[in-house]
């Protein structure tokens, strides 16, 4: 245990209005698996706010999502087109290939975005019978770099993969801070630029674990329950995630802790560009940071607070905010800086 991480958004704890949701359901007897009243009526509201002309469905995990997601629209002789950085390419294990038994045709970035021109020459020659078949591209809001798609951009990319046909996936395990990033609203990110399916998160802004798959097309994805069950996302006591949905709803909890966490980040970003020996290597835009540190910093650092080195073949390290994360914590952290240079200089 640390006691301050910059980690991982998955490092934090509950909310405590989320935790106090989940107390006052947790009486008495309810439907299992989706059957009772408040699931019924939560995944309502979420739909009614990406549009309403969807269906939602409540999983487990960030990977099931993408997985679920994915699988509900692919066969087996699909592709799927991916920045390499990410999520379902580098960090669930094979997943997706596993349980689609569709292809990975990740894309190398600079920034961990993708666009028609890089995906364009992945499309030449590919429509006969000995090449796996492109069906989806799949990108992440915000990026795992941390970087953030605009409006315009999210729709160019849709409409090409519409011109092309392909559908538009979304990851949005941290969609929440992507559209608090663009100051907009989740209708307008998803379902007004063409999006098909995506993702709506909830464990790494304050939930105990339950993520939102958003389809934008029920009748390609009605089979998404069979599925579901399938990968071992069909929570039985499904009441303890729709309690916490509901209660990230209420008032735009979501958007709360999104942008707490957003905030800290910038104010993390801009102690740390105080420092010369320090480079932030992507623009800050929502809860993570990206930086250089000198090599020597990085193991003191880390026996005081939990991050990742990222790369390191540079020594690039992440840095993660949370709805949790207090200014106390980053004045500890930049005293640590401080005080290693001050012991450089005796």
């Amino acid at each position: 245990m640390f006691p301050i991480s910059f980690g991982s958004d998955n490092h934090s704890g509950i909310h405590f209005t989320v935790f106090s949701a989940l107390q006052q359901v947790n009486t008495g007897f309810c439907p299992a698996y989706g059957e009772d009243q408040l699931t019924r009526d939560v995944l309502s509201d979420i739909e009614a706010l990406f549009g309403g002309d969807c269906e939602a469905f409540f999983v487990i995990t960030g990977t099931g999502a993408n997985v679920l997601a994915l699988q509900s629209l692919t066969n087996s002789f699909h592709s799927v087109i991916c920045a390499d950085t990410s999520h379902i390419n580098i960090d669930e294990c094979g997943a997706v290939q596993k349980c689609t038994g569709a292809r990975l045709l990740p894309i190398p970035t600079v920034d961990g975005k993708l666009t028609p021109q890089l995906i364009a020459p992945r499309l030449l020659g590919n429509r006969d019978q000995h090449h796996s078949q492109p069906r989806i591209v799949s990108i992440s809001q915000s990026t795992e770099y941390g970087t953030l798609y605009s409006l315009e951009e999210l729709k160019a990319l849709a409409d090409f993969a519409h011109e092309n046909e392909m559908l538009l996936h979304i990851d949005g395990a941290r969609l929440a801070n992507a559209v608090v990033a663009l100051n907009t609203d989740l209708k307008s990110m998803t379902y007004d630029i063409g999006a098909d399916i995506i993702s709506f998160g909830g464990t790494k802004n304050g939930l105990l674990l339950g993520e939102a798959i958003v389809s934008f097309h029920p009748k390609l994805t009605s089979d998404m329950r069979f599925y579901r069950k399938q990968c071992n996302q069909l929570f039985s006591k499904m009441r303890f995630i729709s309690a916490q949905y509901e209660a990230y709803l209420n008032k735009e909890l979501w958007r709360v802790c999104a942008k707490h966490a957003n905030d800290m980040a910038a104010l993390l970003a801009k102690r740390l560009q105080a420092f010369p020996q320090i480079t932030i290597t992507q623009e800050v835009c929502v809860n993570s940071i990206f930086a250089i540190l000198p090599e020597e910093w990085i193991e003191p650092l880390q026996e005081k607070f939990m991050f990742y080195t990222w790369d390191e073949s540079r020594n690039e390290v992440r840095l993660m905010c949370n709805f949790n994360t207090l200014e106390e914590h980053i004045d500890e952290f930049i005293l640590s800086i401080e005080e290693l240079i001050a012991e450089e200089a005796e």
